[in-house]
């Protein structure tokens, strides 16, 4: 399987993804509310895309509950945010939600939790998606809800490491540039550094790579991500097509993702061009 995993473009799987999945075997799918519709759709795109992808393949969804949830009501119920839960049994109960209603929906990842501070004056991005801004608490609820994830049989896949929390503006719009990170930041990561994957952020950390967002950035990934936080997993980019990472083909920030130390890429908008621009240069 090639090291990415892709969106597609619509609510059916179309006969020109289907061959060039065939042709190319990704290590999987995200899907986005574009995608689903209704349990009985969404069942019938999941065949289709088992059928389409290698044995093992994942199929993902970005689902943390709040306002980032592409299993919407009234077919599916809304769960609360993040930074709602309170005690350790909320957020285990919260982790447990999640893994039911995405495993019945068929996937076998979830893109949560968030392990990003709560941090004021920062970009609303996080926001309420964060837990709180105490490091203690988030690293302990955070892994909780991860509990209560895979007690469902379902792959969390914490974020945004090693920390997003500090941005002052969205990096799905613009790149973010923080002066330096700190114990606080990367405390959650460290007491959940066992889960099995991660995802990382679109984000200039200047006192450690000022040229490079921790996605690209081999320091970031090999001194921070893999050292000092001792991450071990799956790292997974976040989306390759955000606005953080402009000024270069999406086949290009693929390979620089992969080359600085990723795992996996990921590519989000579900565009033929660009699904078979990466999957070619992964040849």
């Amino acid at each position: 399987m090639k090291p990415v995993i892709l969106g597609i473009s619509g609510p059916a799987l179309m006969p020109e993804e289907r061959d060039l999945f065939l042709a190319h075997r990704p290590r999987g799918v995200i899907l986005f509310g574009r995608n689903i519709v209704d349990p009985a759709q969404l069942a019938t795109l999941m065949a289709q895309l088992r059928e389409a992808l290698p044995p093992g393949a994942v199929l993902m969804v970005d689902q943390e509950g709040g306002r980032v949830a592409r299993l919407k009501p009234p077919h599916w119920p809304a769960l609360p945010p993040a930074g709602s839960l309170r005690t350790a049994e909320e957020a285990f109960a919260h982790g447990r939600a999640l893994g039911v209603m995405v495993r019945e929906a068929g996937f076998t990842m979830t893109a949560a939790p968030v392990l990003d501070l709560r941090v004021p004056g920062a970009s609303d991005v996080v926001g309420d998606r964060a837990i709180t801004g105490d490091p203690e608490t988030v690293a302990a609820l955070g892994g909780e809800i991860a509990r209560g994830i895979m007690a469902e049989g379902i792959t969390p896949v914490m974020k945004h490491i090693p920390g997003h929390g500090r941005a002052l503006v969205d990096s799905h719009v613009s790149l973010p540039r923080v002066p330096e990170l700190t114990n606080d930041d990367l405390l959650p990561f460290i007491r959940n550094k066992h889960l099995p994957w991660a995802m990382t952020a679109h984000v200039v950390y200047e006192s450690i790579d000022p040229a490079r967002p921790g996605t690209l950035s081999p320091i970031v990934i090999r001194e921070i991500i893999r050292g000092k936080i001792g991450f071990t997993g799956t790292l997974v980019s976040d989306d390759l097509a955000m606005g953080a990472l402009s000024g270069a083909t999406p086949a290009e920030r693929a390979l620089a993702a992969l080359a600085a130390g990723c795992d996996i890429a990921l590519y989000c908008p579900g565009d033929m061009e660009g699904n078979r621009a990466v999957l070619e240069a992964l040849a």
